[in-house]
Formats: C-alpha cells, structure tokens, sequence
C-alpha cells in the first residue's frame, strides 16, 4: 500500500509545535463554495476570540460530517449514549438515580 494507510487515508505528519485547540462553542457558517468553522471556548470571564478556523468544500463537510457520525455511533457503543442538555425533563436529571426504597418482606 503504497502512501496510504488500510483505510485509504494519506499519511499525516504532525509537527511538532503544532497548537492543541480545546472548544465547547463552534460557529458553521456558509457560502455556495465552502464552509467555514470558527472554533472558540465558551468560558466565564473570558473573551470569546476565535481560537481556530477552519474551511472545507461542501464535499469535504459532508464527508466529516459522516465520519462523526459513524465515530460518534462506536464511541457510544462502548461508553453509553452521550446526553445532552434538555433531553431529559430537569426532574429526570436531577433524581434519576434515586429509587423508592423496596416494601419490607416484598
């Protein structure tokens, strides 16, 4: 297999001063030829600059979009279906793990 892996990928190089970004907060916008992601970090008394952008052909968003999905799909096959905030009544959240006690002698 000549410049590609078993999954048909090119090989990637990291450099070495290569910046690890962290994000909880990503802006999608669009034109007709491109999409534009625009990386930040959401937290408490802290600027919300732009950490990291991002731009790919709608071909190459969709094809992420699909490997996501099927990463997503066995990331939580083996660890649990991921929650998210306001699938659950807050009720729900806050006592789900809180069960009556079981009747005596029952």
């Amino acid at each position: 297999m000549s410049d590609q892996n078993a999954r048909g990928l090119p090989p990637m190089e990291l450099p070495d001063d290569l910046a690890i970004v962290y994000s909880n907060v990503v802006r999608i916008s669009h034109s007709l030829a491109d999409f534009v992601f625009d990386f930040t970090q959401l937290l408490p008394g802290q600027d919300n600059k732009v950490a990291a952008r991002v731009v790919m052909s709608p071909q190459a968003t969709k094809l992420l979009l699909r490997a996501l999905a099927e990463n997503l799909a066995r990331y939580e096959a083996v660890n649990g279906v991921i929650q998210l905030p306001g699938d659950n009544a807050l009720a729900t959240d806050l006592f789900r793990n809180i069960h009556p006690p079981e009747k005596p002698g029952g």
